[in-house]
Formats: structure tokens, C-alpha cells, sequence
């Protein structure tokens, strides 16, 4: 490196002379060498202490008046849409409750209606029941008197023919035995007695 700064030194400003000029390039590379890293150099640092507080100030008013209202703006425009949406939501769920209460009350409607009609229907068909049942009934209780009638003239006339068979049965059962013949008026006087 001595000899690039050799081969490029400045030329000497009037006044000083070319020696002058090599002899201070010459401290400055033997102090950068001695003190090492600027940042741990104790006389560096209020330079740098200043430079770190105003950028670090800088920062924080940049975050303060450009970059936290948007982020709030955004926090704030998304709770107010999330309070939206959960409100509507509320208010949705509180319509599907009425809507199913009103849905459940015309159902218990209904059924009452269906209900009562039902009953109504069964009434009407039980009084039908009942009158069809009470002309059956009519219908029957004329047939048997008509079959009571015609037994009772069956009966009459069976045993108008009782007496003449019971006379020409005893008849023919004295004739049998006895060998005579009987007569009608014998035979009733003998039935009698």
C-alpha cells in the first residue's frame, strides 16, 4: 500500500512541501491503525450518540404521524367491520327466532284446525253411522215382524192340520188294534174326555 500512495500522492499545495505531506498521511494511517474500530473509540461516540438520537427520533415521529394512524385506521376500520358483521349477525338470528316462532305458532294453528276438523268429520260420520244403523235397525225390526207374522200363520195353519192328523192318526192306530172304524165325533169326545 506504501507504494500506491506513493505513485498517487497529491501534488504539494503551495506553501507546504512534499515532505510535509507524506509525513501527515503517515499519521493518520499509524492512528487508524492504534485506535481500531471507530465505534469503540470513546471520542466518537457523542457524534454518534447524537446521529442515533436523531434518527432514532426521526423514526418514532415517521411511526407516530405516518405508519400508527394507519395501522390503527385499519385496527379500527376492521373492529368496526367485525361489530358490523357480529350486529347484523344478531340481528339476522333474531329474525330466524321470530320467523320460527311465528312458523311454530301457525303449525299449532294447524294442527288445532286439523284437528278440530278431524273431530268434526268423525262427529258427522258417527251420526251417520248412527242414522243408517237406526234404519237398518227399522229395517230389520219390520222384517221380523214380517217373519213372526208368517210364522205365527204357519203355526196357526200347522196346527189346524195337527188336529186333523192327530184324528186320522188315532184313527188308523184304533182301527189297527181294534179292528173297527172310528168315527170323527168318537174321536173328538175321546180327546176331550
Amino acid at each position: 500500500m506504501a507504494m500506491q500512495t506513493e505513485d498517487h500522492a497529491a501534488p504539494a499545495a503551495p506553501g507546504h512541501e512534499p515532505g510535509a505531506a507524506g509525513a501527515h498521511e503517515g499519521a493518520a494511517a499509524a492512528e487508524h491503525a492504534e485506535g481500531g474500530l471507530p465505534q469503540f473509540d470513546f471520542a466518537q461516540w457523542p457524534g454518534q450518540i447524537l446521529w442515533f438520537l436523531i434518527i432514532f427520533f426521526g423514526l418514532m415521529l415517521f411511526v407516530r404521524f405516518f405508519a400508527a394512524p394507519k395501522v390503527g385506521g385499519t385496527i379500527e376500520a376492521r373492529e368496526g367491520k367485525i361489530a358490523g358483521d357480529i350486529a347484523e349477525a344478531r340481528r339476522m338470528k333474531d329474525e330466524a327466532d321470530a320467523q320460527a316462532a311465528a312458523a311454530a305458532q301457525e303449525a299449532a294453528q294447524a294442527r288445532a284446525q286439523a284437528q278440530k276438523v278431524a273431530a268434526e268429520a268423525r262427529a258427522k260420520a258417527q251420526a251417520e253411522i248412527a242414522a243408517r244403523l237406526a234404519e237398518e235397525e227399522t229395517k230389520l225390526a219390520a222384517s221380523g215382524a214380517e217373519a213372526e207374522a208368517r210364522i205365527a200363520k204357519a203355526r196357526e195353519a200347522a196346527m189346524t192340520n195337527v188336529s186333523g192328523i192327530a184324528s186320522d192318526t188315532a184313527k188308523a192306530i184304533v182301527e189297527k188294534l181294534t179292528g173297527k172304524t172310528v168315527t170323527a165325533t168318537e174321536l173328538a169326545a175321546a180327546a176331550k174326555g
